[in-house]
C-alpha cells in the first residue's frame, strides 16, 4: 500500500536521496525544501522516473506554513504516513563571533524545525493509530564536539532528546520516532570550505574511517527507509549512527 511521505530539505543531499529511495518503493513522496528548483527538479526526476510525487515550498521556521503544509496534504490525501525532517544548516562560527541571532536560528531550523512538522501531522496520526517519524540527528549530536560549530552541535544534540520524548509520548498510539545520525557524508555541506571540511578534507577523512570511506547520500537513505518500515516496527526512540564505523574506530 502506497504511503505518503513527507521530507523536509528534500532538494539537495540526504534528503534527494531520501525522496527518491521511498519513491522506489511505491510511496508519494511529498518534496519539500526552500530551493525551489532544486525541489521541483527531485518531483519531477521521481515522476519521470514512473513515481509519485510533488513539491511544496516550505520554510520550516514557520509555524504558519508548517501547518498549513501538513492540513493541505492530510485533506488531498488522506493523512501523512511517514515524516522525515531533514532540513538542517551548519554554519561555521567562532565562538567570539556566535552571537544570539545565529545560535536561535541555527535551533530554529535544525531543533524546532522538525517539531514544526511534527506537531501538526500527530492528531491525524493519533486517529489513524500509525505512522513513522526519522528525525536527522548528526554524530556531531551524539559523540562528538564540532570546533566553530557549538551552536550546530548542541542543536544536533537536542535532536536526540526530541527523538526519545516524542517516542515515549506517541508509542501507546502506534507512532515510532527514531532518529538517524550521519557521519561524513558527500554532500554540499561537507564539500563546503566555508563551513565544513571542504572537498580534500572530505577525502582524507576516508583515511580514518574504518570502512575507508565517506558515506554517500543513499548510505543515509536507505537506513531512514528502513527506520520507516514495517522491517522496525519494534523500534522506537532510538538514533541510530551511519558512519562507516567512525565512531567505534577512531582510537
Amino acid at each position: 500500500m502506497s504511503r505518503t511521505v513527507l521530507i523536509t530539505g528534500g532538494g539537495i543531499g540526504i534528503g534527494r536521496a531520501t525522496a527518491k529511495a521511498f519513491a522506489t518503493l511505491g510511496d508519494h513522496v511529498v518534496v519539500t525544501d526552500i530551493l525551489e528548483a532544486e525541489g521541483r527538479a527531485v518531483a519531477d526526476e521521481i515522476e519521470a522516473a514512473g513515481g509519485s510525487a510533488e513539491f511544496a515550498r516550505l520554510d520550516v521556521t514557520s509555524t504558519e506554513a508548517a501547518d498549513a503544509l501538513v492540513a493541505d496534504v492530510e485533506a488531498r490525501r488522506g493523512g501523512v504516513d511517514v515524516i522525515v525532517a531533514n532540513a538542517g544548516i551548519a554554519h561555521r562560527v567562532p565562538l567570539a563571533a556566535l552571537t544570539d541571532a545565529k545560535w536561535d536560528h541555527t535551533f530554529d531550523v535544525d531543533l524546532k524545525g522538525i517539531f514544526r512538522v511534527v506537531r501538526p501531522a500527530l492528531a491525524g496520526m493519533r486517529a489513524r493509530k500509525s505512522g513513522a517519524i526519522v528525525a536527522l540527528s548528526s554524530i556531531m549530536g551524539v559523540a562528538y564536539g564540532w570546533d566553530e560549530h557549538v551552536h550546530y552541535s548542541a542543536a544536533k544534540a537536542g535532536v536526540v532528546g526530541l527523538v526519545r520524548g516524542l517516542a515515549v509520548e506517541l508509542a501507546s498510539d502506534g507512532i515510532r520516532v527514531n532518529g538517524v545520525a550521519p557521519g561524513y557524508i558527500r554532500t554540499a555541506q561537507l564539500l563546503s570550505r566555508e563551513h565544513s571540511l571542504g572537498p580534500e578534507g572530505a577525502e582524507a577523512a576516508g583515511a580514518f574511517i574504518p570502512m575507508g570511506r565517506i558515506g554517500e547520500p543513499d548510505d543515509i537513505a536507505d537506513v531512514i527507509t528502513f527506520l520507516a518500515s514495517t522491517g522496525a516496527r519494534y523500534m522506537t526512540g532510538q538514533v541510530v549512527a551511519v558512519d562507516g564505523g567512525l565512531l567505534v574506530g577512531r582510537y
